[in-house]
C-alpha cells in the first residue's frame, strides 16, 4: 500500500541539547518549538512483496549512511505491524539537508506517518511522536501542529510531543537566512554526546525548568518582546555548551555572527526582531507579521546571504495524493 506524508521541519525555541538515554533519544529535558510552513519533507513508502530489498532514494541520492537510519525506521515500522516485507522510500526535502535547519526531524516525522499507515499500522497522534523521536529526537515535535512542547519523560512512553496552540494562534514569522548550503562536519547525534562535558551543562539543567514555563507564558499571551528576548539568549546558551564541551563545536560560520550582530543593530534601531540558531549554521529571525517586509528588504541588501526562506507557524505532518513515485 503506497502512502505519502508531508512533514514540517520545526524551530526550537527551548532547545533539546543532551540526551539521558542515546538508544530511545530520550532528552535530559524537555524542549518547545514551532512547526515551519516552508521547511518540508515529502515522503512516499510503500510496502509490497515485489520487493526483494528496501529500496531509499533522499533528494534524488542513495547516500549509504542515510539509507542505513531509513532502514532502521523500517525495521522499527516492520516490527510494530508484525510483517516482514520490504519497502520502497523515494524521500525530497525543497530545503538544504544538514546545514542546521532540522531535515532529520522533517524526514523522520513524513517517514513515520507514511512507513506506519503503509503498513497498516493506525497510530494516535501520541504513538507516531513516540516511533518519530527513537528515529530522530527533533522528529516527534514534527507530528503534532503549531506550537508544541516535547515533554521529557522517564522512559519511552512517557516522552512525547504535544501542540501546545494550533498553528493559527499568534501570526509571528520565522524567516530563515541561508549562509552555506554546505554540511555541518559534525553531526547533530554526535553533538549530544559531547554536550555533558561542558562545565555550562549542569547550570543549563538547573534553569532549564523556569525557562520552559516562560516560553509557554510568552506564547500564550503573545509576550513578543518577552518571548524574543528569552529565545535569542537560550540560542546562546546552547551554542556556548557546545562551544565549551570537549572537543569543541562550533557551527557558526563569519556570516551567521554577523546576522547576529545585524539583528542586534535592527532592534537597537527600532525593529523588533530576534535570533535563533539550531545545530548549524543558518540563522532564524523571528519578528511579527507586521514587520516582515521590512525585515526581508533588510536581510536582501546583505550580500553573504544565499537564500530567505519565509515560515509561518504550521500544521504538523499529513498525508498527501501527490507520490513521488
Amino acid at each position: 500500500m503506497k502512502k505519502t506524508a508531508i512533514a514540517p521541519s520545526n524551530i526550537a525555541f527551548i532547545k533539546y541539547w543532551g540526551k539521558k538515554d542515546t538508544v530511545f533519544r530520550l532528552p535530559t529535558h524537555s524542549s518547545i518549538s514551532m512547526n515551519l510552513s516552508n521547511l518540508l519533507t515529502t515522503t512516499t513508502v510503500e510496502f509490497n512483496h515485489t520487493y526483494k530489498k528496501d529500496e531509499v532514494m533522499i533528494n534524488g541520492k542513495q547516500d549509504e549512511k542515510e539509507i542505513k537510519k531509513v532502514v532502521a525506521h523500517l525495521d522499527r515500522i516492520r516490527k510494530k505491524a508484525k510483517i516482514q516485507t520490504y519497502a520502497k522510500v523515494v524521500s525530497e526535502n525543497n530545503f538544504p539537508t544538514s546545514t542546521g535547519l532540522s531535515s532529520s526531524a522533517s524526514g523522520f516525522a513524513a517517514l513515520t506517518l507514511a512507513g506506519t499507515v503503509s503498513a497498516g499500522l493506525n497510530l494516535t497522534e501520541k504513538e507516531l511522536t513516540i516511533m518519530a523521536r527513537i528515529g530522530s529526537g527533533s522528529a516527534c515535535r514534527s507530528i503534532p501542529s503549531g506550537f508544541v512542547e516535547w515533554k521529557e519523560g522517564v522512559d519511552s512512553d512517557s516522552s512525547y510531543a504535544v501542540s501546545l496552540f494550533p498553528e493559527f494562534y499568534w501570526d509571528i514569522v520565522d524567516i530563515v537566512a541561508v549562509v552555506s548550503n554546505e554540511k555541518k562536519s559534525i553531526s547533530t547525534t554526535e553533538g549530544h554526546e559531547r554536550a555533558q562535558s561542558s562545565i555550562f551543562y549542569k547550570t543549563r539543567l538547573i534553569n532549564i525548568k523556569i525557562k520552559q514555563k516562560e516560553c509557554i507564558r510568552y506564547i500564550k499571551e503573545k509576550e513578543f518582546k518577552k518571548f524574543g528576548e528569552l529565545i535569542e539568549a537560550e540560542a546562546l546558551e546552547m551554542h556556548a555548551v557546545m562551544i565549551t564541551s570537549y572537543p569543541p563545536l562550533l557551527y557558526w560560520l563569519p556570516t551567521t555572527i554577523l546576522l547576529m550582530k545585524k539583528v542586534m543593530q535592527w532592534r537597537n534601531e527600532g525593529l523588533d526582531c530576534y535570533f535563533t540558531i539550531n545545530t548549524g549554521q543558518d540563522i532564524h529571525i523571528i519578528c511579527q507579521k507586521k514587520d516582515e517586509k521590512i525585515l526581508i528588504n533588510k536581510l536582501q541588501t546583505i550580500k553573504e546571504v544565499k537564500n530567505i526562506i519565509i515560515n509561518y507557524p504550521a500544521k504538523g505532518v499529513r498525508l498527501i495524493e501527490n507520490h513521488l513515485f
